[in-house]
C-alpha cells in the first residue's frame, strides 16, 4: 500500500505506480514520511519498496525505480522476463535535487544532498554531497545543506549554525553542545 505522513505534498503530474506493469501484481508499497514532497513530473516506481524519510524535499523531475527489468535470456523477450526489485531508502533531511535518478536497493543517509542531473546507483553515507553520472561524493554538508570544509583536526563548522562536525572513520558527526 501507500503511507503517506502528515502534510506531504506531490506535485502536479506526479506518478506514483505501484506495480511493474499496467495489469500487473501490485508492488511492495510507497512510505514517506512527514513534511516530505515529491516535486512536479516526479516519477516514483514502486513494485520494489520505497521509503522516503522525515522532511525530504524532492525537485521537479526526480525518478525512482525499486525495480529493474530482467534480461538473462536472449530466447525470452525482456518483457516477459519479469523484474527484479530491491528497496529504495531514503533517510530523513535529505535534499534531492532536480532530474534525479535513484535506482534500486540505494540507501541514501540522512541529511545527504544529490545534485541536480545526478544518476545513483550505490548507497551514499549521512551528510554526503553527491553528484554526476553515476554519482559520487565530492564533499559532505551540515544539517543546513552547507559544504564542510574540514581541518586538519578533522573538524568542521557549519557557517549558518556554528555547529561542529567531525569526520572519521569516513563518517560525518555532529559534536553535540558542551
Amino acid at each position: 500500500g501507500i503511507q503517506l505522513g502528515e502534510k506531504v505534498t506531490i506535485g502536479s503530474y506526479a506518478t506514483i505506480r505501484p506495480s511493474n506493469l499496467y495489469g500487473g501484481a501490485v508492488g511492495m508499497g510507497l512510505k514517506i514520511g512527514n513534511h516530505s514532497n515529491i516535486g512536479p513530473y516526479s516519477y516514483i516506481g514502486c513494485s520494489g519498496y520505497t521509503e522516503i524519510g522525515n522532511n525530504v524535499m524532492m525537485a521537479p523531475r526526480v525518478s525512482l525505480y525499486a525495480e529493474n527489468h530482467n534480461f538473462d535470456s536472449i530466447d525470452v523477450p525482456m518483457k516477459d522476463q519479469g523484474v527484479a526489485t530491491a528497496p529504495i531508502i531514503i533517510e530523513d533531511d535529505c535534499w534531492i535535487a532536480a532530474n534525479c535518478i535513484i535506482l534500486s536497493g540505494v540507501r541514501i543517509g540522512k541529511g545527504s544532498v544529490i545534485a541536480a542531473g545526478s544518476v545513483v546507483t550505490k548507497d551514499v553515507l549521512p551528510y554526503a554531497l553527491v553528484v554526476g553520472n553515476p554519482s559520487k561524493q565530492i564533499g559532505w554538508v551540515s544539517e543546513y545543506g552547507h559544504v564542510l570544509e574540514f581541518n586538519e583536526n578533522k573538524t568542521a563548522i557549519c557557517k549558518e549554525s556554528n555547529q561542529t562536525y567531525q569526520l572519521k572513520n569516513n563518517t560525518v558527526k555532529k559534536l553535540e553542545d558542551d
